[in-house]
């Protein structure tokens, strides 16, 4: 004959209690927690690096722009010829009235629009900002521009290009672009001197 013997079970030996079950789910919720809270942290460092990128671009376009106003300028008085055409074309450049001029830039922020013809004020790529504030730049075909028609994105982006007379013969250039992404506020400053060809 064979004898058995039976362990009677108290209660609480069967299974887990409900202590031991609260801290296995806040084991495993903070198991995952931590690593989306990582991601999402990658996610957001990733998306201002980009938007920090291509505001660096837009405010080196500005700076870039406005040099070619000034080399436009020069190519414009050498091919008039005459003498001194370096100090013809530097004073036409920064005092001038023609859509050349950076002058209306000096007293006020301007916006630039590329896609528009070169040069200073109404219906020109370079215009002073209507108001206190700048509009904000669309992407469209490839192009930051601050025309919204034909099916361009909005994007966050405000540039602004600022001239300064530091002397007759040095122009300072800061060209700004504004954003804010996830209620933070964001601005990127490229600075440039110019001065005349000779």
């Amino acid at each position: 004959m064979t004898s058995r013997t039976t362990k009677s079970q108290e209660p609480g030996d069967s299974g887990f209690t409900l202590i031991e079950t609260m801290v296995a789910v806040t084991i495993l919720t903070l198991s995952i927690v931590g690593p989306l809270y990582v991601a999402d942290r990658a996610v957001v460092a990733a998306a201002t690096a980009r938007d920090q990128l291509v505001a660096n671009y837009l405010a080196q376009e500005g700076i870039e722009y406005v040099r070619a106003m000034r080399d436009n300028e020069f190519l414009g008085a050498y091919a008039a010829g005459g003498t001194d055409v370096s100090t013809l074309a530097w004073d036409a450049f920064i005092n001038g009235s023609s859509a050349g001029s950076i002058a209306s830039c000096r007293s006020q922020a301007c916006t630039l629009d590329p896609v528009r013809p070169m040069g200073t004020g109404g219906g020109f790529a370079l215009a002073p900002c209507s108001g206190s504030a700048c509009g904000i730049l669309y992407l469209s075909g490839g192009l930051y521009t601050e025309q919204s028609s034909g099916g361009a994105t909005p994007t966050p982006f405000t540039r602004t290009i600022q001239a300064t007379l530091v002397s007759a013969q040095d122009m300072h250039i800061v060209a700004r672009v504004s954003w804010v992404s996830r209620g933070t506020a964001y601005t990127v400053s490229v600075a440039d001197h110019l001065t005349p060809w000779q």
